[in-house]
């Protein structure tokens, strides 16, 4: 095992000289964070939006229900989506399983009921606001949910940007479905933990560094969203 400073300098090292295997697990964590991140924004915005303008039976609960997912423990995720996918399961003939689309889908089923929440909220609000207008216009349910689908565009950047810092952040789920295959699907979380019980801490900290960055950049995007919803607002 390498010493803490010993490892510190050469987690340093592997991120200033683009060491290939550090790159390679980046590159497959961005890939499958961003795919599902997409996918949970185009179910997500829709099915917030229709939460909160539409009128139909069992609305409240589905509110609750989607709330009620926000929470949903990732290893209950991964089991579920794993025995979907696997060669007894309904999906088994597909051949997914310990791929990145099998990732894909675990997180895209983490990530959709973050964003739809926050999307419900964000329509919910702009709804109050701009409800008399609209109605004065005739506008009917898809209308309205269009209108403040587009009127909200920046706080729904922080929906998706909260998102996908979860699906960033997320192990359980990937590494069951995944199986942390080297090469494979070997990204930042799995390969971090691997690497620590290894006692190889040079590539761990490199990884834990990145994704330090790359927490932070997003929050920052965040905040940038939140300033131009206020903007926005007030303009």
């Amino acid at each position: 095992m390498q010493g803490f400073g010993d490892a510190f300098g050469a987690a340093f090292a592997l991120i200033a000289r683009f060491d290939t295997d550090l790159v390679e697990i980046v590159g497959l964590s961005l890939r499958v964070t961003l795919s599902a991140t997409l996918f949970a924004c185009l179910i997500g915005f829709p099915l917030g939006a229709l939460l909160a303008v539409g009128r139909f039976p069992l609305r409240g609960a589905l509110t609750v229900l989607v709330n009620a997912l926000m929470g949903l423990p990732p290893v209950v995720v991964g089991l579920v989506v794993y025995l979907m996918l696997s060669r007894a399961g309904p999906l088994g003939t597909l051949g997914l399983l310990y791929t990145p689309t099998a990732m894909i889908v675990a997180q895209t089923i983490l990530v959709t009921p973050i964003i739809a929440a926050l999307t419900r909220q964000i329509v919910a609000d702009l709804d109050a606001e701009y409800h008399e207008t609209l109605r004065s216009m005739g506008a009917g349910a898809g209308m309205r949910m269009r209108t403040l689908l587009w009127d909200g565009r920046f706080a729904l950047t922080t929906a998706a940007l909260a998102g996908m810092g979860r699906a960033l952040a997320e192990v359980g789920a990937v590494m069951i479905v995944g199986g942390n295959i080297d090469h494979v699907t070997r990204v930042m979380t799995t390969a971090i933990a691997l690497e620590t019980s290894r006692g190889e801490l040079a590539l761990a900290l490199g990884l834990g560094i990145v994704l330090m960055i790359l927490s932070l950049a997003l929050n920052s995007l965040a905040m940038g969203a939140r300033v131009g919803a206020a903007r926005m607002a007030h303009a």
